[in-house]
């Protein structure tokens, strides 16, 4: 037979197409052509696909071959294809029995000795491929990663010519099972956290509701080691969530990616820039806030970033997803994140610090919080004062209170969420949010003179209605009171309190 179907699947942010990749071998000069908006790396399989062919004890067709990546409208990049073309250059030229390739898809980029080198997205290609009831056939370095999708059917091939033994039927390889998740990230626990009893009950609402949090106070008070404990006491992350922060590992460093259980903690540097914080490029990859989908991620020294580059943050806050559009991709990325901040009051550090006093001037001040904008503090439910502990306190023999502990009072908070409405408190819409916090004569009536007195915006009012629904969960309380309204304020405006 002169004409084959082999099919495969490309790649667009963590979705993968199906490509059809249709052979033809004609009458004519020997040459080699591959047409359907192939890049360059897809062009140069040409030669890839010649060498591992003859070096497997192959015969390469000397006709005119044709090989269309179909549909012809959608970019092909990277060298994913040219495990597909070599098989659908043999079973054009009878050299693989070409029926059963119908039940498969293939994806791998071909060495010259003919073996098989991985490549990234195999967890939105195997998804793809199990909701098509096909078999997926992968680089087998890759294949236990592509079987973590749950029913799916995922074939390890090292290299060619054993593959085309098993599609010949003279072989037969066993279906790749998945690889167990390596040990849970060591996150550092609460109980390192000597006092700061304000700021460890911030964290707490922080993980119960999954409100962002930001800690202002002077330098070497513990805000990076607080920030870092928030994953452990957040609630481990279903499976749902476990396979897109893996799909998005997958897809940024491609290989076999980073494969823990545990939520992903995100820390760039202040020198960052906004296409490393939102994702970006030529084909657009995740950022950032997008690998830190499910997660943490902890922004410190917060006023040191590029103004341009916060003001990213403030639309995927919101809708938990960005769209990055160029030329020729647009692309949506999973971004529902916790932001957690941290910074110093002024560019001294030390200013309210009662031990020692700050050299800035009031207009300094002034300069450096205004780095912030005020939208995106409105967008923040916590703003934590974090003091400085006298030595005596420091070098107390005492622990704080395990992440353990901390974290089965989250869960139960999560649980009462998830069964009243259905979602974290931080994710309820405006409908939910009249349902979920309702208020009696008198609660409202505080509620309204505190926003007026605070100047509280439309969204802030929200937020900390959000915040007070948390810290009611904690309580067991099946309504908001006045206590939980009094607690939630005072999380709001810290840094115009205190200039």
């Amino acid at each position: 037979m002169e004409l084959s179907v082999v099919y495969s699947r490309a790649l667009a942010g963590i979705e993968a197409p199906l490509v059809r990749v249709e052979t033809h071998l004609s009458s004519g000069l020997p040459s080699f052509h591959i047409v359907g908006l192939a890049e360059t790396a897809v062009r140069e399989s040409k030669d890839r696909v010649r060498s591992a062919i003859i070096t497997s004890h192959f015969r390469f067709p000397d006709r005119r071959i044709t090989v269309n990546l179909a549909p012809a409208d959608l970019p092909k990049e990277g060298g994913r294809f040219d495990l597909p073309i070599a098989l659908g250059i043999l079973a054009a030229s009878a050299q693989v029995h070409n029926e059963p390739l119908a039940g498969y898809e293939f994806l791998g980029e071909l060495a010259l000795d003919g073996s098989l080198r991985t490549v990234p997205g195999v967890i939105p290609a195997a998804s793809s491929a199990r909701d098509a009831r096909r078999q997926l056939v992968v680089p087998a370095t890759i294949a236990p990663l592509a079987a973590r999708v749950p029913g799916s059917r995922v074939v390890p091939a090292s290299d060619i010519l054993t593959l085309c033994a098993h599609l010949n039927g003279s072989h037969t390889i066993v279906a790749a099972s998945a690889r167990p998740a390596s040990a849970d990230p060591c996150y550092p626990d609460l109980s390192e956290v000597v006092g700061q009893a304000g700021a460890r009950r911030a964290l707490e609402i922080a993980a119960s509701g999954g409100h962002n949090l930001v800690m202002c106070g002077p330098p070497g008070t513990g805000k990076t080691l607080l920030a870092s404990c928030l994953p452990g006491i957040l609630p481990p992350p279903d499976p749902e969530e476990t396979l897109t922060a893996l799909a998005l590992r997958n897809t940024h460093g491609g290989g076999n990616g980073v494969d823990y259980p545990g939520r992903p903690f995100r820390s760039p540097h202040h020198s960052a820039s906004a296409a490393a914080l939102a994702g970006g490029g030529g084909r657009p990859r995740p950022g950032e806030i997008s690998l830190a989908h499910g997660g943490v991620l902890f922004l410190d020294e917060l006023p040191e970033f590029n103004r341009n580059c916060l003001e990213v943050l403030r639309e995927p806050m919101e809708s938990g997803a960005i769209t990055l559009s160029r030329a020729r991709h647009k692309i949506t990325y999973p971004a529902r994140f916790q932001l957690v901040a941290a910074m110093n009051p002024c560019p001294c550090g030390y200013l309210g610090d009662p031990d020692r006093a700050c050299r800035c001037t009031g207009d300094q001040v002034r300069r450096y919080r205004a780095r912030i904008s005020g939208p995106l503090l409105d967008r923040i439910d916590l703003h934590v004062p974090v003091h400085r502990l006298p030595a005596a306190d420091l070098l107390s023999p005492g622990r704080g209170e395990p992440s353990s502990e901390v974290q089965a009072r989250v869960c139960g908070s999560r649980e009462r969420q998830e069964q009243r409405q259905g979602c974290a408190n931080a994710l309820l819409s405006a409908d939910q949010l009249a349902g979920s916090c309702s208020l009696d004569k008198a609660q409202r009536r505080y509620l309204e003179t505190a926003a007026g007195r605070m100047h509280l915006s439309g969204r802030a009012l929200h937020r900390a209605m959000r915040v007070a629904r948390t810290i009611a969960d904690l309580c067991e309380s099946p309504r908001i009171d006045i206590p939980h309204l009094s607690e939630a304020l005072a999380y709001r405006n810290l840094l115009d309190l205190e200039e």
